[in-house]
């Protein structure tokens, strides 16, 4: 189970990351956003491998956004928070909802307009960053 959380959520995205920084040409705005899941924010009861591998990529986001800083590459990333996206059973669904202050799962749209910024020229500034995008979740009640 850990190698295959590994394999997924950690080895791919870095893998990914060098193959876009070894063909970038060097011009200003190439963007990086990688997606973690808040698990340092809270535990993620049950899910050792799946917060051991997204902590990897929270742990790594100001290491390689200082090494892609040259070239000129910004590297972020997101924790979408809970996001309805379908996979919660009723009974999860309902408990996750009652955590957030509005009463309802965030929608896909909402992190997506996020990393759509991220990778505008408005958002050059913004690098190594790991940014939280979880409506007011409430992890305790």
């Amino acid at each position: 189970m850990l190698d295959a959380h590994w394999a997924v959520n950690t080895r791919s995205p870095i893998l990914l990351a060098q193959a876009f920084a070894a063909q970038h040409d060097g011009r200003p705005g190439g963007r990086i956003i990688f997606m973690t899941s808040g698990q340092d924010l809270g535990p993620m009861t049950g899910e050792i491998g799946y917060a051991a591998s997204k902590g990897a990529l929270a742990s790594i986001t100001r290491t390689l956004a200082d090494y892609l800083a040259d070239r000129p590459i910004t590297l972020n990333t997101v924790n979408p928070g809970p996001v309805d996206t379908g996979y919660a059973t009723p009974e999860g669904h309902e408990n996750v909802r009652r955590h957030f202050p509005q009463g309802r799962w965030g929608t896909p749209d909402e992190p997506a307009r996020l990393i759509a910024w991220l990778a505008t020229d408005a958002a050059a500034w913004i690098t190594g960053q790991i940014i939280n995008t979880e409506g007011g979740f409430r992890r305790f009640d």
